[in-house]
């Protein structure tokens, strides 16, 4: 074994004359003394600094976890990803002098980091950066399933909460409930879809057609979303969370009569209960949640606690804002919800159904230019029904459906409606009690080119769904236009045959996007009115939770939504052409219909 050397003090050495009699020379002292030099900075880097920099991370890092999510109803707001700083104790919720950074109520955003600290330290250790990222984010491992090329759900999970009963198959079982005007148990054969249709006339294809009820799609929806091939159990891979309450059923059981607005509002009331109490609502304060309500925008939209006063306010509660909501008519005004395709006669189980009806709707003979299916409104000033009716009964080239009062009207017959529709060139939708009508989807259904007179009874609405150049699929006449007895007939004259032509074929090829297919199956090639809508929602939320990692979200972009921004960019919420239709009177004036 080699023998230890006692090492003695550098000074005695020199002070002996020792070094040189030990056989080192000059050049061998400098070249140890430099070695001492480096060592002691490399031990001081690694030790010293290097302890103080994990310090700072484990320090962040205990905030983050300690901060109770759920109890807050807040998102996650983490420093800038380049911008992990050595020793900051930023929580990422409140700023150093103690304020609240995220205001509860408006779900706004701010950044706790400054840009002085940005410029400083965004270069330092990006890798590091990035690992704080995806461990102090909830929903980073949802956002990242989509990297597994080999899965092909990646980013397409959707997480179904399993909601007490109350909140859907009780309104099911006590169906004779839901509308004191009709039994609504018959529409829910089917899974929905209610009773196959009689064709004795010929009007409709052999399978796919259903005397279905056009305000069915609480329970249509979660049909579908039963049989969506990417559901999980595991909510932490959830691209989104869908939550199966049958909002538009709820409502309806107290539309009509003496109900007090406690009684409307108690199933909205007791459901946000129920899921802010959940983990999953902690991973994005709900902003990852959706649900569908079969009904119009302004149903759950009650503007006072006046008693008698129309609809719940569900869709004004705080914690409702703050998921996505499904109407067949959303608020031109809003983005809390969006509007997507009523429910129509047509649910094709096998994409062989589908394909002959379109072929079909493309040869058909259509002996009236344009046609219209309704009833006036006398009622209401601004509606335009009555001149069209006018309009309607004095040409030749136009055939009318009038609905009356009683449900023995041919209106009523989907047999009528839509042989009517094969046989018309184009189809009237003004608006009708609200800007929108299940008509309008009958008549795609048809091949029926329709002719609309105000931006909210479509453009403004299901802008998944339909064509953001609107005239490729439809013909616009402006309401004011038919005040001033301007022609119909003479307006749709003018489009010349070769543009009948291509529209058509353009409303022929939007029918696999505007139906719903039969919930006990599914289409194999084709995209349905569901696939759009939940691809689209997941767009939506995988959308926010980058601009919330990338730190670009704000209140601009909780506030407007993608319905918006497919109306043109750079032209604000609507483009030009539409800013008349929806200025603040034309939206109190919507809001005092109900």
């Amino acid at each position: 074994m080699r023998r230890r050397h006692t090492v003695q003090p550098l000074a005695d050495l020199l002070e002996k004359g020792q070094w040189i009699q030990n056989k080192f020379s000059s050049v061998c002292l400098l070249a140890s003394l430099s070695a001492l030099f480096w060592f002691c900075l490399l031990y001081f880097n690694l030790v010293v600094i290097g302890g103080n920099y994990k310090a700072g991370e484990v320090s962040a890092q205990s905030e983050l976890n300690f901060i109770d999510f759920e109890s807050r109803n807040l998102l996650p707001v983490l420093p800038n990803p380049s911008s992990v700083i050595p020793n900051t104790r930023r929580s990422g919720f409140y700023s150093d002098a103690g304020e609240l950074l995220d205001d509860e109520s408006t779900g706004e955003f701010a950044n706790p980091v400054k840009n002085s600290d940005i410029n400083r330290f965004h270069n330092r250790d990006d890798e590091l950066n990035q690992g704080m990222i995806k461990k102090a984010y909830p929903f980073m491992r949802a956002l990242t399933t989509v990297e597994n090329k080999s899965d092909p759900c990646g980013g397409r999970y959707v997480y179904v909460h399993n909601l007490p009963p109350m909140f859907n198959e009780e309104m099911l079982t006590n169906c004779k409930d839901l509308n004191p005007w009709e039994n609504m148990c018959k529409f829910l054969i089917n899974s929905g879809l209610g009773s196959p249709l009689e064709d004795k006339t010929g009007v409709f294809s052999e399978t796919g057609w259903y005397a279905t009820n056009q305000f069915m799609l609480d329970v249509i929806f979660h049909n579908r979303m039963k049989q969506y091939k990417c559901l999980t159990n595991d909510s932490s891979i959830a691209a989104a969370i869908f939550v199966p309450f049958y909002a538009g059923f709820d409502i309806s059981r107290y539309l009509w009569g003496h109900n007090n607005i406690s009684t409307k509002d108690a199933a909205s009331l007791a459901l946000i209960d129920w899921l802010t109490k959940k983990p999953e609502w902690s991973i994005m304060g709900g902003r990852d949640h959706f649900f569908v309500g079969g009904r119009i925008t302004w149903d759950f939209r009650r503007m006072s606690d006046r008693e008698g006063d129309w609809g719940n306010k569900l869709l004004l509660l705080p914690a409702a804002k703050r998921m996505s909501m499904l109407v067949v008519e959303s608020s031109p005004w809003d983005s809390i919800d969006q509007g997507i395709p009523y429910p129509t006669y047509f649910h094709p189980a096998k994409d062989g159904d589908l394909i002959a009806w379109q072929r079909r709707m493309r040869t058909m003979q259509r002996k009236n230019l344009f046609c219209f299916a309704g009833a006036p409104r006398p009622g209401s000033s601004k509606s335009i029904r009555s001149q069209i009716m006018k309009q309607c009964n004095s040409s030749k080239m136009c055939r009318l459906l009038e609905c009356i009062q009683h449900r023995d009207s041919k209106c009523y017959s989907p047999t009528n409606v839509m042989d009517m529709f094969q046989k018309s060139v184009f189809c009237l939708q003004p608006q009708g009690d609200s800007y929108t009508r299940r008509s309008t989807f009958d008549s795609i259904l048809a091949g029926c080119i329709p002719v609309f007179f105000h931006p909210g009874s479509a453009y403004a609405q299901y802008t998944w769904h339909l064509p953001k150049k609107y005239s490729q699929y439809s013909v616009f006449i402006p309401e004011d236009d038919i005040r001033k007895n301007i022609s119909i007939e003479q307006r749709l004259r003018q489009v010349s045959a070769e543009e009948v032509k291509r529209m058509r074929d353009a409303v022929i090829d939007l029918i696999p996007k505007v139906i719903y297919a039969d919930p006990r199956s599914k289409l194999e090639t084709y995209k349905d009115a569901f696939d759009i809508s939940v691809e689209a929602v997941i767009d939506k939320i995988t959308k926010m939770r980058k601009d919330i990692i990338s730190r670009q979200i704000d209140n601009q972009i909780l506030e407007i939504s993608s319905k918006y921004a497919a109306m043109g960019e750079g032209q604000g919420l609507w483009s030009n052409e539409w800013d008349s239709y929806f200025s603040n009177s034309q939206k109190n004036e919507a809001k005092s219909r109900y």
